[in-house]
């Protein structure tokens, strides 16, 4: 991280007054007094970079920045990964996932459903995400909240039985697990291609990983994106991510987002699950997604 640091642009930028506000939550935090349309100095990106990996959600507050400024500021964690549904990219940013509700002359232009089930970004892949960023550009008036669930509590208050039970299983994990079902509720969900098909082949990934950065453990399962536990017999595997599914997302474990204009969260795929509340169908929500390659987990 230190090279990446020192080799930016804007490192030699001055520093802003930036507040690191914790959450009274099992997770998250809130940054104030910082300016990303604005040269990022160094100092600042490292104190964002720890904040990160201390609370796992971050809160940018009244972020009034473009989508190239968006997509700049996430790449300076790492390479940032293009989603399958390449149809609601952002025109001229492949990197930024349109997230909404609206349709206009009768089609989507965003990813509508993004959510409807617990899960961390792109567990699917051989290297998922690292972490993601979401910024609002338009909102509900009711409705379209975020949920978080932090993994590494869910690892540390899980029974000392369930512990044993699934150190050093794997799982795999399948961008198609709900997709179809998705779909049937949602017909403007596109059928993939084969092309589409051969980029979402399903990985497998320890059931518990290591975060790289901080050292902890954390449970990697989500009801969205896994779908079996390898080498063990179906009807167990089935009833053992059940119980941890429910484990994963436990009230206790939860801070829940609140949107307000401008905001942009920026959370830890290593550490936390996400889950998107829903918003009324009449009520436009509209929000860009960027999302940032991580490692092979272990």
């Amino acid at each position: 991280m230190t090279a990446v640091l020192n080799a930016h642009p804007q490192a030699a930028a001055p520093t802003q007054p930036l507040e690191i506000r914790p959450f009274d939550a099992p997770l998250g935090a809130e940054v104030l007094g910082l300016d990303l349309s604005q040269p990022l100095a160094a100092d600042d990106f490292a104190g964002i970079h720890r904040a990160h990996l201390q609370h796992h959600v971050l809160v940018f507050r009244d972020q009034r920045i473009t989508p190239r400024q968006q997509i700049d500021f996430s790449a300076r964690f790492g390479p940032l990964q293009i989603h399958v549904l390449k149809g609601f990219q952002l025109p001229h940013h492949p990197e930024i996932l349109i997230v909404s509700n609206i349709k206009e002359n009768g089609e989507p232009i965003g990813l509508g459903d993004a959510g409807a089930y617990w899960h961390s970004d792109l567990s699917y892949k051989e290297k998922p995400s690292l972490g993601s960023l979401l910024h609002a550009q338009e909102l509900p008036s009711e409705g379209g909240d975020t949920l978080f669930a932090n993994q590494h509590t869910a690892w540390d208050t899980l029974p000392a039985a369930l512990q044993n039970a699934v150190a050093g299983l794997r799982a795999e994990h399948s961008y198609l697990a709900k997709y179809e079902e998705l779909r049937a509720r949602n017909p403007w969900r596109p059928k993939l291609t084969q092309a589409q098909l051969d980029e979402v082949q399903p990985a497998v990934h320890p059931v518990v990983r290591t975060h790289p950065e901080n050292g902890r453990n954390a449970l990697f399962v989500s009801e969205h994106f896994t779908t079996r536990i390898v080498g063990i017999p179906k009807d167990e595997s089935r009833a053992l991510l059940d119980e941890l599914f429910a484990h994963t997302s436990r009230a206790e474990l939860v801070y829940r987002h609140a949107w307000q204009p401008h905001d942009m969260v920026f959370w830890d795929n290593r550490s936390v699950t996400h889950l998107a509340a829903g918003t009324p169908d009449h009520l436009r929500r509209k929000l860009y997604r960027t999302t940032i390659e991580g490692n092979e987990p272990f």
